[in-house]
């Protein structure tokens, strides 16, 4: 910072370098969010069970989703601490082993979804919604491998500061998804499980589509991503898993959740669990402002980190923090103005439109320290501190959280309403509690960029 640059001019000038980067993100989120959102209008034409049966589905599905996310999210620190360092002959090689490991985890998701399918009854889940539900997870199972994939090859991409694919084939996958899911749904009659083959087919076309850009584009020539075949080998596949499997615990942490949730609210009918699908949706949506910042922030952080800039990593971070705090102020006055008219567009159903209007004004409260753990988390990825993090969303999720949530909803009989107090206060914690491990860590030397 130069000396006549004001600290305010500063944060400007930073926010303007993590906008640009972010807003790709942000808008390849949303078109992931959107796929949940155009199943979820689908099933809502097709009849409230079919309706409840795809928010279970979808509720055991995105832990798959937060699985591959949390353990590929090794690929982003990593690529962008060898980028800042300007060591980029290095990324070719540790790119291809992420690929065998995201190839294993897909594999390995797909039993986890079948598995999930299997335990629908012993959760309790109502028996009208069950079996549409089994088909949907049954037929979205396929889609794994190709999801796991498609996030290894667009996290290459962010890694090294560059946005706009994860964007483009994000907003064609969600163009592709509308026509396949009502011609799968409606003109084939498959119902749920239409839309679980519409969605995996999309993932693979998201997958080969970046693939094929990665090796084409001139942008990655001097990495040599795709230049020769390497088998698998142990030493980076582990470095990979050690940075990456606390971020996956992390992610599933706060995912599971909001997964826990949505089970949890299936046992209480087919009225609650659909209101809570709309609502969660929707808050769901607003989040990918300030994930879409987080990501950017990682990238950001981690560049500087490699760079051994050590003011940089504070500064990427007030940043971010900056960009959701305004993101998420914005979001709460939508969701409190407009929680009726949104959530009719789902539903004409008036007792779900009335609880899910209820639902969001608790999701308008958690917006802030929903965005505030996700700018924490993604500034701690970018110094690749993964352990500790990890320890808090455990306390913050499942320590208190959910069981305050489940005692509030079910033992005081207060319904889907008291679930979601227990999403703010286990938000509150994680938030509180990763802002001061950021804080405590940028005051300390950083650390050489050190790759197996």
């Amino acid at each position: 910072m130069s000396r006549t640059e004001s600290r305010a001019a500063r944060l400007l000038r930073e926010m303007r370098v993590s906008f640009v980067l972010a807003l790709p993100l942000v808008l390849s989120q949303a078109s992931s969010m959107g796929m949940n959102i155009v199943d979820t209008v689908l099933a809502g034409r097709h009849g409230p069970v079919t309706l409840a049966a795809v928010g279970v589905g979808s509720a055991v599905w995105s832990v798959v989703i937060l699985v591959s996310i949390g353990v590929l999210m090794a690929v982003p620190p990593t690529v962008s601490q060898l980028n800042g360092a300007g060591r980029r002959g290095e990324i070719g090689p540790v790119f291809r082993q992420a690929l065998w490991l995201a190839l294993a985890l897909g594999l390995g998701l797909v039993a986890v979804v079948r598995a999930g399918a299997l335990a629908l009854e012993p959760m309790g889940i109502t028996a009208e919604a069950r079996p549409e539900a089994v088909a949907f997870l049954k037929a979205i199972s396929w889609g794994a491998p190709g999801l796991a994939l498609f996030f290894c090859l667009r996290n290459l991409s962010e890694g090294v500061a560059w946005t706009v694919p994860s964007m483009v084939f994000g907003v064609v996958g969600l163009a592709l998804l509308a026509p396949l899911g009502y011609a799968f749904m409606f003109g084939l009659e498959l119902g749920a499980a239409g839309l679980g083959y519409a969605v995996a087919l999309v993932l693979w076309c998201q997958a080969a589509a970046m693939a094929t850009y990665l090796a084409r584009s001139r942008r990655f020539a001097d990495l040599g991503l795709f230049a020769r075949f390497d088998p698998p080998r142990w030493p980076p596949i582990r470095a990979l898993l050690k940075l990456g499997l606390p971020m996956g615990v992390s992610v599933f942490m706060e995912g599971s959740l909001f997964v826990a949730t949505a089970l949890l609210i299936g046992t209480m009918g087919t009225t609650q669990m659909a209101a809570h699908q709309i609502a969660i949706l929707v808050a769901s949506l607003c989040f990918m402002v300030p994930l879409g910042v987080a990501m950017a922030t990682t990238v950001r952080v981690g560049h500087a980190v490699g760079a051994g800039d050590l003011a940089g990593v504070r500064w990427s971070a007030a940043a971010g923090y900056a960009l959701a705090l305004l993101a998420q102020t914005a979001s709460a006055i939508g969701l409190v103005a407009g929680a009726a008219w949104l959530a009719s567009l789902f539903t004409t159903d008036a007792a779900v439109v009335a609880l899910a209007s209820l639902l969001m004004a608790y999701a308008a409260v958690f917006q802030y320290p929903d965005g505030m753990q996700a700018l924490s988390a993604g500034a701690l990825r970018g110094m690749k501190d993964t352990r500790v993090p990890m320890f808090i969303t455990v306390l913050a999720y499942w320590g208190l959280g959910l069981p305050l949530g489940a005692w509030l909803g079910i033992h005081l009989g207060q319904g889907a309403p008291g679930l979601w107090t227990g999403l703010i206060l286990g938000l509150s914690a994680a938030a509180t509690l990763l802002g001061w491990r950021f804080w405590r860590l940028s005051r300390r030397p950083l650390p050489a960029v050190v790759v197996t």
